[in-house]
Protein backbone atom coordinates (compact mmCIF):
# COMPACT_ATOMS: atom_id res chain seq x y z
CA UNK A 1 0.00 0.00 0.00
CA UNK A 2 1.18 3.19 -0.68
CA UNK A 3 1.01 6.13 1.09
CA UNK A 4 0.94 9.75 1.98
CA UNK A 5 0.51 12.55 4.69
CA UNK A 6 -2.88 14.13 5.06
CA UNK A 7 -1.85 18.13 4.21
CA UNK A 8 -1.65 19.91 7.18
CA UNK A 9 -3.03 17.20 9.56
CA UNK A 10 0.21 15.28 9.70
CA UNK A 11 -1.38 11.94 9.73
CA UNK A 12 -0.02 8.81 7.54
CA UNK A 13 -2.95 8.03 5.30
CA UNK A 14 -3.07 4.85 2.86
CA UNK A 15 -3.79 6.17 -0.87
CA UNK A 16 -6.82 4.49 -1.19
CA UNK A 17 -9.76 5.67 1.43
CA UNK A 18 -12.75 3.37 2.10
CA UNK A 19 -15.85 4.93 1.57
CA UNK A 20 -18.92 4.41 3.45
CA UNK A 21 -21.36 5.72 1.60
CA UNK A 22 -21.87 2.00 0.14
CA UNK A 23 -22.07 0.89 3.80
CA UNK A 24 -25.61 1.98 4.51
CA UNK A 25 -27.24 3.89 1.63
CA UNK A 26 -29.84 1.02 0.38
CA UNK A 27 -29.61 0.29 -2.84
CA UNK A 28 -26.95 2.70 -3.66
CA UNK A 29 -25.28 2.00 -7.05
CA UNK A 30 -26.54 -1.27 -6.66
CA UNK A 31 -29.42 -3.79 -4.63
CA UNK A 32 -28.17 -3.27 -1.47
CA UNK A 33 -29.49 -3.17 2.39
CA UNK A 34 -27.50 -2.50 5.13
CA UNK A 35 -29.81 -4.39 7.68
CA UNK A 36 -29.79 -7.22 5.17
CA UNK A 37 -28.14 -10.79 6.82
CA UNK A 38 -26.19 -11.55 3.68
CA UNK A 39 -25.32 -7.80 2.97
CA UNK A 40 -23.83 -7.55 6.35
CA UNK A 41 -21.29 -10.23 6.10
CA UNK A 42 -19.74 -9.09 2.51
CA UNK A 43 -19.68 -5.65 4.24
CA UNK A 44 -17.33 -6.92 7.23
CA UNK A 45 -15.39 -9.21 5.13
CA UNK A 46 -14.88 -6.20 2.88
CA UNK A 47 -13.62 -4.09 5.76
CA UNK A 48 -11.61 -6.98 6.64
CA UNK A 49 -9.75 -7.48 3.54
CA UNK A 50 -9.33 -3.71 3.84
CA UNK A 51 -7.33 -3.66 6.81
CA UNK A 52 -5.19 -6.56 6.02
CA UNK A 53 -4.53 -5.24 2.86
CA UNK A 54 -3.44 -1.60 4.82
CA UNK A 55 -6.21 0.77 4.33
CA UNK A 56 -6.37 2.79 7.39
CA UNK A 57 -8.38 5.67 6.19
CA UNK A 58 -12.23 4.89 6.71
CA UNK A 59 -14.63 7.98 6.03
CA UNK A 60 -18.37 7.94 7.24
CA UNK A 61 -21.17 10.01 7.85
CA UNK A 62 -24.59 9.84 9.94
CA UNK A 63 -26.51 10.84 6.85
CA UNK A 64 -24.86 7.50 5.09
CA UNK A 65 -27.98 5.59 5.95
CA UNK A 66 -29.70 7.11 8.94
CA UNK A 67 -26.41 6.29 10.90
CA UNK A 68 -26.47 2.50 9.64
CA UNK A 69 -22.40 3.31 8.22
CA UNK A 70 -21.44 4.37 11.10
CA UNK A 71 -22.80 1.72 13.02
CA UNK A 72 -21.27 -0.82 10.74
CA UNK A 73 -17.80 0.80 10.69
CA UNK A 74 -18.17 0.91 14.37
CA UNK A 75 -18.51 -2.49 14.95
CA UNK A 76 -16.37 -4.06 12.35
CA UNK A 77 -13.36 -1.86 13.66
CA UNK A 78 -13.85 -2.33 17.38
CA UNK A 79 -10.36 -2.41 18.59
CA UNK A 80 -8.45 -1.53 15.37
CA UNK A 81 -5.75 0.78 16.19
CA UNK A 82 -4.05 0.61 13.21
CA UNK A 83 -3.43 -1.07 9.45
CA UNK A 84 -0.55 -1.20 7.24
CA UNK A 85 1.49 -0.15 10.54
CA UNK A 86 -0.07 3.15 10.71
CA UNK A 87 -2.47 4.34 13.00
CA UNK A 88 -6.25 3.77 12.01
CA UNK A 89 -7.73 7.12 10.61
CA UNK A 90 -11.70 7.71 11.22
CA UNK A 91 -13.28 10.15 9.80
CA UNK A 92 -17.31 11.19 9.82
CA UNK A 93 -19.45 14.19 9.41
CA UNK A 94 -22.26 16.60 10.33
CA UNK A 95 -24.65 17.74 8.27
CA UNK A 96 -25.57 21.39 7.25
CA UNK A 97 -29.05 20.48 8.98
CA UNK A 98 -27.33 20.40 12.41
CA UNK A 99 -25.49 23.59 12.49
CA UNK A 100 -27.66 24.79 15.71
CA UNK A 101 -26.08 21.83 17.51
CA UNK A 102 -22.93 20.28 16.17
CA UNK A 103 -21.88 18.42 19.61
CA UNK A 104 -24.96 16.41 19.74
CA UNK A 105 -23.99 15.30 16.35
CA UNK A 106 -21.06 14.28 16.77
CA UNK A 107 -22.02 12.70 20.23
CA UNK A 108 -24.14 10.47 18.25
CA UNK A 109 -21.60 9.66 16.04
CA UNK A 110 -19.08 8.89 18.53
CA UNK A 111 -21.86 6.42 19.95
CA UNK A 112 -22.43 4.84 16.63
CA UNK A 113 -18.64 4.36 16.33
CA UNK A 114 -17.62 2.97 19.36
CA UNK A 115 -14.92 5.51 19.73
CA UNK A 116 -14.11 8.27 22.65
CA UNK A 117 -12.81 10.55 19.90
CA UNK A 118 -12.30 10.77 15.84
CA UNK A 119 -9.44 11.56 13.87
CA UNK A 120 -11.53 14.47 11.56
CA UNK A 121 -14.73 15.66 11.73
CA UNK A 122 -16.57 17.42 8.82
CA UNK A 123 -19.15 19.57 7.16
CA UNK A 124 -21.05 17.53 5.18
CA UNK A 125 -21.85 20.33 2.62
CA UNK A 126 -22.90 20.65 -0.88
CA UNK A 127 -22.20 23.20 -3.33
CA UNK A 128 -22.52 26.43 -0.07
CA UNK A 129 -24.22 29.62 -0.56
CA UNK A 130 -23.11 32.76 0.30
CA UNK A 131 -25.56 32.62 3.33
CA UNK A 132 -24.45 29.16 4.69
CA UNK A 133 -21.08 30.06 4.06
CA UNK A 134 -21.73 33.22 6.19
CA UNK A 135 -23.39 30.88 8.75
CA UNK A 136 -20.36 28.71 8.71
CA UNK A 137 -17.94 31.39 9.62
CA UNK A 138 -19.98 33.81 11.25
CA UNK A 139 -20.31 34.25 15.69
CA UNK A 140 -21.56 30.74 16.98
CA UNK A 141 -21.15 29.39 13.45
CA UNK A 142 -20.38 26.18 12.64
CA UNK A 143 -16.41 26.76 12.15
CA UNK A 144 -16.01 27.83 15.59
CA UNK A 145 -18.61 25.04 17.03
CA UNK A 146 -16.04 22.30 15.11
CA UNK A 147 -12.83 24.49 16.82
CA UNK A 148 -14.51 24.14 20.31
CA UNK A 149 -14.96 20.28 19.63
CA UNK A 150 -11.07 20.09 18.47
CA UNK A 151 -10.21 22.34 21.63
CA UNK A 152 -11.60 19.80 23.79
CA UNK A 153 -9.58 16.90 22.03
CA UNK A 154 -12.99 15.47 20.89
CA UNK A 155 -11.56 15.64 17.46
CA UNK A 156 -8.14 16.03 16.20
CA UNK A 157 -8.49 17.86 12.61
CA UNK A 158 -11.75 19.42 10.99
CA UNK A 159 -12.58 19.55 7.29
CA UNK A 160 -15.34 20.05 4.88
CA UNK A 161 -17.11 18.40 1.86
CA UNK A 162 -18.12 19.78 -0.96
CA UNK A 163 -20.00 18.77 -4.51
CA UNK A 164 -18.91 22.41 -5.91
CA UNK A 165 -15.63 24.73 -7.36
CA UNK A 166 -17.90 27.74 -6.31
CA UNK A 167 -16.80 31.05 -4.68
CA UNK A 168 -17.86 29.81 -1.48
CA UNK A 169 -15.62 26.83 -1.48
CA UNK A 170 -12.55 29.48 -1.49
CA UNK A 171 -13.59 30.97 1.19
CA UNK A 172 -13.79 27.85 3.31
CA UNK A 173 -10.40 26.94 2.07
CA UNK A 174 -9.30 30.79 2.48
CA UNK A 175 -10.40 30.88 6.06
CA UNK A 176 -7.80 29.29 8.13
CA UNK A 177 -10.37 27.39 9.93
CA UNK A 178 -10.18 23.63 8.18
CA UNK A 179 -7.36 20.88 7.68
CA UNK A 180 -8.98 19.07 5.05
CA UNK A 181 -11.27 19.44 2.45
CA UNK A 182 -13.20 16.14 0.71
CA UNK A 183 -13.92 17.56 -2.63
CA UNK A 184 -15.86 15.35 -5.62
CA UNK A 185 -13.40 14.83 -8.69
CA UNK A 186 -13.17 12.13 -11.53
CA UNK A 187 -12.83 11.66 -14.90
CA UNK A 188 -16.24 13.37 -15.64
CA UNK A 189 -15.30 15.95 -13.37
CA UNK A 190 -12.48 17.78 -13.13
CA UNK A 191 -13.48 21.10 -12.70
CA UNK A 192 -11.15 21.57 -9.09
CA UNK A 193 -8.15 20.70 -11.13
CA UNK A 194 -7.35 22.51 -14.85
CA UNK A 195 -3.10 22.65 -15.28
CA UNK A 196 -3.37 24.88 -18.30
CA UNK A 197 -5.04 27.98 -16.78
CA UNK A 198 -3.94 26.45 -13.37
CA UNK A 199 -7.20 27.01 -11.68
CA UNK A 200 -9.44 25.00 -9.32
CA UNK A 201 -10.12 24.07 -5.69
CA UNK A 202 -7.52 21.16 -5.36
CA UNK A 203 -5.05 24.01 -6.61
CA UNK A 204 -6.40 26.30 -3.77
CA UNK A 205 -6.54 23.18 -1.07
CA UNK A 206 -2.40 22.66 -1.81
CA UNK A 207 -1.63 26.60 -1.24
CA UNK A 208 -3.28 26.81 2.20
CA UNK A 209 -1.79 22.95 3.15
CA UNK A 210 -5.55 21.35 3.62
CA UNK A 211 -5.55 17.28 3.09
CA UNK A 212 -7.55 16.09 0.16
CA UNK A 213 -9.73 13.63 -0.48
CA UNK A 214 -11.98 13.03 -3.31
CA UNK A 215 -15.21 11.45 -3.06
CA UNK A 216 -17.37 9.91 -6.40
CA UNK A 217 -13.77 8.61 -7.64
CA UNK A 218 -15.32 5.70 -9.69
CA UNK A 219 -18.69 8.41 -10.33
CA UNK A 220 -20.91 6.47 -8.35
CA UNK A 221 -21.53 4.57 -11.02
CA UNK A 222 -22.56 7.19 -14.24
CA UNK A 223 -19.47 6.13 -16.52
CA UNK A 224 -20.09 2.77 -16.08
CA UNK A 225 -24.04 2.96 -17.09
CA UNK A 226 -23.11 5.72 -19.55
CA UNK A 227 -20.76 2.97 -21.25
CA UNK A 228 -23.55 0.35 -20.92
CA UNK A 229 -25.40 2.62 -22.58
CA UNK A 230 -23.67 3.72 -25.50
CA UNK A 231 -22.21 0.48 -26.05
CA UNK A 232 -23.62 -2.59 -24.60
CA UNK A 233 -21.67 -5.40 -25.30
CA UNK A 234 -18.23 -3.76 -23.75
CA UNK A 235 -17.59 -5.45 -20.34
CA UNK A 236 -14.29 -3.96 -19.45
CA UNK A 237 -14.28 -3.29 -16.00
CA UNK A 238 -13.32 0.28 -15.62
CA UNK A 239 -12.85 0.62 -11.80
CA UNK A 240 -9.11 0.20 -12.25
CA UNK A 241 -8.93 2.97 -14.37
CA UNK A 242 -11.11 5.47 -13.09
CA UNK A 243 -9.42 4.82 -9.77
CA UNK A 244 -6.01 5.67 -11.16
CA UNK A 245 -6.87 8.82 -12.77
CA UNK A 246 -7.28 10.00 -9.56
CA UNK A 247 -4.46 8.60 -8.10
CA UNK A 248 -2.48 10.06 -10.54
CA UNK A 249 -3.15 13.44 -9.63
CA UNK A 250 -0.33 14.78 -7.81
CA UNK A 251 -2.38 16.93 -5.81
CA UNK A 252 -4.64 14.16 -4.51
CA UNK A 253 -4.04 12.95 -1.43
CA UNK A 254 -6.50 10.02 -0.84
CA UNK A 255 -8.74 8.71 -2.74
CA UNK A 256 -12.11 7.44 -1.47
CA UNK A 257 -14.02 4.18 -2.85
CA UNK A 258 -16.98 2.75 -1.94
CA UNK A 259 -16.73 -0.76 -1.34
CA UNK A 260 -19.28 -2.97 -0.09
CA UNK A 261 -17.44 -7.45 -1.09
CA UNK A 262 -14.01 -8.57 -0.37
CA UNK A 263 -13.43 -9.05 -3.86
CA UNK A 264 -13.66 -5.51 -5.51
CA UNK A 265 -11.67 -4.76 -2.45
CA UNK A 266 -8.77 -6.88 -3.40
CA UNK A 267 -8.95 -5.37 -6.95
CA UNK A 268 -8.37 -2.00 -5.83
CA UNK A 269 -5.59 -2.84 -3.46
CA UNK A 270 -4.18 -4.19 -6.51
CA UNK A 271 -4.66 -1.11 -8.33
CA UNK A 272 -3.23 1.53 -5.69
CA UNK A 273 -0.14 -1.06 -5.77
CA UNK A 274 -0.02 -0.97 -9.49
CA UNK A 275 2.73 2.39 -9.50
CA UNK A 276 3.27 1.36 -13.34
CA UNK A 277 -0.38 2.18 -14.16
CA UNK A 278 -0.40 6.19 -13.38
CA UNK A 279 -0.65 8.53 -15.79
CA UNK A 280 0.34 11.95 -16.87
CA UNK A 281 -2.42 14.71 -15.93
CA UNK A 282 -1.18 17.62 -17.17
CA UNK A 283 0.25 16.07 -20.52
CA UNK A 284 -3.72 14.39 -20.68
CA UNK A 285 -4.96 18.00 -20.50
CA UNK A 286 -2.29 18.97 -23.31
CA UNK A 287 -4.00 20.99 -26.31
CA UNK A 288 -1.85 20.88 -28.79
CA UNK A 289 0.61 18.23 -30.06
Amino acid sequence: MEYTVLGRTGATVSRIGFGGATLGLTNYVEAFDAYDARDRTRMFEAIEVALEGGINLYDTAPGYGAGASEEVLGEALRGVTESGGHPLFLSTKVGLGAAHDVRASLEASLSRLQRPSLDLLQIHGDSYTTGQTDQILGPDGMAEQLLALKEEGLVRHVGFTTEDNNDSVYRLLRSGVFDSIQLCYNVLYQHPYDPNRPFGSLFEAEKHGLGTMTMRTTTSGTFQRWIQQVNPDNTFDYAAALIQFVLSNPLVDVALVGMRDAERVRLNLLTADDLAGRISIDELHQRYV
